[in-house]
């Protein structure tokens, strides 16, 4: 989901790369959990993210919509999100005492926070929001330690494939008028990227990869078509 603001107006006014040092450490926040409240719908989530909580909680994605998760229509496409609940709108995996209870493998947009990024070539950098973090005083942290994910490159390859497989086929699903077609593949990326489990036995990035050029196949088949050049995890 592409926020259409301002980077002056959010921003340091600076781009970042994932070895650059960026004021975004909060000292373990400190018992501070106002990023995790009031977030309404905001907070996507995509395949990577599902793996690893699928797999950290022993739940299939159906039992996280259960109570967990909501599926919401983002640029015509129907997206999973964590859910907010309560009179004071927090994250359903907040606990009593205000910390989160999946900290270990929280989603790629919770890891990112207060960082945000910019899409750009097919690729992007990151920002640092100055407005959204209420922790002062906050501490230099390289962009990769911060964001805490293994193997970094294949991870930033697949954010990049992932927004940008999501833009295209939403644009193109836009031209098509055909609220048939729109649902049809809707079904099939919810299905094939987010319900069907991901295998125990080989590494997420391939098994993406596979579903990304399926996924591209079924949606030419139905008429719609991307146009974009998407990475594999030898790239």
């Amino acid at each position: 989901m592409e926020r259409k603001v301002s980077l002056e107006e959010i921003s340091d006014g600076k781009l970042y790369g994932s070895n650059d040092l960026v004021k975004a450490d909060c000292g373990d926040c400190s018992g501070c959990s106002a990023c995790c409240r009031g977030m309404g719908s905001s907070i996507l989530l995509d395949p990577y993210d599902i793996m690893r909580l699928t797999k950290g909680l022993h739940m299939q994605f159906e039992q996280l919509l259960s109570g967990h998760l909501e599926l919401n229509v983002v640029d015509y496409m129907i997206l999973p999100n964590l859910k907010m609940s309560g009179g004071d709108e927090r994250c359903s995996f907040l606990n009593d005492q205000g910390r989160c209870s999946i900290h270990p493998i929280r989603p790629g947009f919770c890891r990112l926070f207060p960082l945000g990024r910019v899409y750009e070539d097919r690729s992007f950098r990151y920002f640092l929001q100055v407005h959204e973090c209420l922790r002062e005083n906050r501490t230099k942290v390289k962009v990769r330690k911060w964001i805490d994910t293994p193997d970094f490159k294949a991870y930033e390859r697949f954010v990049a494939d992932w927004h940008y497989f999501l833009k295209d086929l939403g644009e193109a699903m836009k031209d098509s008028g055909s609220q048939e077609t729109m649902k049809a593949v809707n079904m099939y990326v919810l299905n094939r990227f987010y319900v069907t489990p991901y295998g125990e036995n080989e590494d997420f990035y391939p098994q993406f990869y596979r579903r990304l050029e399926e996924a591209a196949a079924f949606a030419a088949g139905q008429g719609i078509r991307t146009g974009g050049q998407y990475g594999s995890e030898n790239g």
